[in-house]
Order: structure tokens, then sequence, then C-alpha cells
């Protein structure tokens, strides 16, 4: 596999942002260039990449096309439209987005998030937006989260089976899946079942931890890998029978320090697992 994670610094050109990249250690990248980028701007750092031996992971769509205000969700699908083409254009693994809410929050929890009739709304919004930009290098995916669709294996594969599009596939954030003591205690298995239940169709992924506070109710808190509950020797000994080149995306850190040790963390972890990170 390959770990990868932002670059906080200003990086002006292929040059610059490679010579980052190496710094960290990183063999994954997140998308570089912004979906104005020329296209020989976008093509310098698709070359730059390859001779690098690099790979780009995703290019985020973030945005709520299911947005209850008007003017927000023709924004958001048209984002969503943009940057999946981007993603096509640098030959990035994916282009990931959230389904999106039925509330203001544009990634919050609602009533009507995870109903039959909003199940119905994704997979008509996904099918749009693939069949307008007619990808062929990269693939559109949805994160999974833990108030709104996909939840689970389970209705990712719903979704999966109900889009019917080859372009539409997987982007797995473990965290997401968590939202009650019953999965935070359980992620080895929980991790099992998604990927043999979805493993071809992942094109991506996010490793972050969580961390089930002491306080009532239940509370989960996202934090730097290494300081949660995940079962991080289930997540790379599964994840890493995907292959060699299948990336996993740090995030969610303010600064390098922070990334240094996540990715010192995912490390150690892999030495002791026997998995090799390119």
């Amino acid at each position: 596999m390959r770990l990868g994670g932002p670059i906080l610094k200003d990086c002006p050109d292929p040059e610059s942002w490679i010579a980052a990249l190496r710094k960290a250690d990183y063999s994954a990248a997140y998308c570089p260039v912004t979906a104005d980028a020329g296209d020989d701007v976008v093509r310098a750092y698709a070359d730059a990449a390859r001779k690098a031996d690099l790979v780009i992971a995703e290019v985020g769509a973030w945005s709520n096309p299911l947005s209850p205000n008007e003017d927000e969700r023709r924004a958001a699908l048209e984002k969503c439209r943009t940057q999946l083409a981007l993603a096509d254009r640098i030959g990035a693994f994916c282009c990931v987005n959230i389904s999106g809410s039925r509330g203001e929050q544009w990634d919050g929890h609602h009533a009507d998030n995870l109903t039959s009739d909003t199940f119905d709304m994704i997979v008509e919004v996904v099918r749009g937006i693939v069949d307008e930009v007619k990808p062929t290098r990269t693939f559109y995916t949805l994160e999974t989260m833990p108030w709104m669709y996909p939840d689970s294996a389970e209705s990712y594969l719903r979704l999966i089976e109900a889009i019917d599009r080859p372009r539409f596939a997987v982007h797995f954030d473990p965290v997401n899946l968590v939202n009650s003591p019953a999965r935070y205690y359980s992620t080895g298995e929980l991790i099992r079942h998604f990927i043999v239940t979805l493993g071809p169709h992942i094109k991506s992924c996010h490793a972050k931890d969580v961390l089930l506070r002491p306080g009532f109710i239940t509370h989960l808190d996202e934090v730097r890998p290494g300081l949660g509950n995940l079962d991080y020797g289930a997540f790379l000994r599964e994840f890493d029978k995907l292959g060699s080149d299948i990336p996993v995306m740090l995030e969610h850190l303010s600064t390098e320090e922070e990334y240094g040790s996540a990715a010192e963390y995912v490390r150690s972890v892999a030495q002791k697992e026997g998995v090799t990170i390119r």
C-alpha cells in the first residue's frame, strides 16, 4: 500500500511539490491543483508524479448535493462535476464527496438522511454526475459517514447495485463508520467485513483514529492515528490485501509535526504486521 497526506506549505510548481512529498516520505498525494488549472499545468503535475513513482489518490468535491437550499444544491452539483472532471484529467484514483445531508449543515445529521427517499435521491444525483462527466480514468466515490448513506458495507453495496455505473466506486473511511460503542469495540471486525464485502471497489482510504470519551452519554471524537481505539493492525493487514498501490491518506491534522507523528505510528504498526508501505 501507499501512504500519503496533505502538504501544508505552498508548492508553486511540480518540482517543489515532489520535494515536499519526498521529505514527508509519502508515496501518495492529494490532488495538487484546482479545477481552473490549464491542461498544461495538470499534465505537468501528472507527469511529475508518474516519474517520481507517486500516485494522486483523490480529488475532493466536498459539498452538499442534497442541500434543501436550491442555490447551494446547484453549486454543489456543479462542483462535483467539475472536480470529477479534474480527477479524470490528472489521473487521480478517485473523486470523493459525501452523499450529502437533508439539513442545513452540509455534512451534518438530519432526520431524513437515512430514509428510502434520500437513498433514491443519492442514486439519482450520482448517476447524473457520472453520466454527464463520463470519466474514463477515474471514479466517483462517496465517503462512508456515521449519519448518512453509505453508513455501512451493506448500504454501500446497495448503492453500487442501484446506481449501476462502472465509474462509481468506494471510498473507505473506517473511523466514520464508528458511530456506536458496539462498533467502537469491534473495529477490527468492522474493517474486515467492509473490505471482504467491497474490496475490489475501494479506490482510496482515509487514516485517522477514534476515541470514546468517558462522559455520559456516548461521545466519539476523531483523533490522530495511535491516540484512539481503531484496530490499526487489522486495518493495515486487510487493506494490504487490496494491492501495493492502494492509497491510505492521512487527514484533518493541523501541523507538519502532527502529520509526522501520525505517519510514524502507521509505519510502526505496518512494520509490526509485516505490511509493506511503499
